[in-house]
């Protein structure tokens, strides 16, 4: 279980992960060898399982975001879970229940890249594609504490 001091630590992880073991003993109240034992701590129990920077793929030219829904046809589930781990354009990919197995993010340069990589999908696979025109809730974290739980 963690306690509030780890809550507040992942929380300032989670605004910025290149936060300083002085910026976060300042946040958290503690020193910067105990903050260093927490975060050990909280790394050696899986909780923290990686320190990471975001970027934006369009700096790197990829100016379409597609939500692909892809359901595999009979006897091709693994097929269709490699092809999609080895296009690097996939960026995530949850298996899921539905009549949909797999539900991607993908990011191209061109409406004529993402065609060219869905008919990569299409003799295995059927699709439904749809191209997000903005994200207004980005990865975020659920609620730490029980007490913060949506009461709508």
């Amino acid at each position: 279980m963690m306690d509030e001091t780890d809550q507040i630590l992942i929380a300032a992880l989670m605004e910025d992960s290149r936060r300083s073991l002085k910026a976060l003993s300042q946040i958290s109240g503690l020193s910067s060898p105990s903050v260093a034992e927490r975060l050990r701590r909280l790394e050696e129990r899986g909780i923290l399982t990686a320190y990471t920077v975001t970027v934006d793929p369009k700096s790197f030219g990829y100016q379409l975001q597609a939500i692909v829904r892809v359901r595999p046809m009979p006897g091709r589930m693994h097929a269709i879970e490699r092809l999609i781990q080895a296009i690097p354009q996939f960026t995530e990919c949850d298996k899921i229940t539905g009549d949909d197995c797999f539900i991607a993010r993908l990011n191209v340069r061109s409406m004529e890249q993402l065609d060219a990589i869905l008919d990569k999908l299409s003799d295995q696979a059927e699709t439904n594609t749809s191209i997000v025109k903005a994200t207004p809730v980005k990865r975020r974290l659920p609620p730490l504490k029980p007490e913060s739980q949506y009461e709508g």
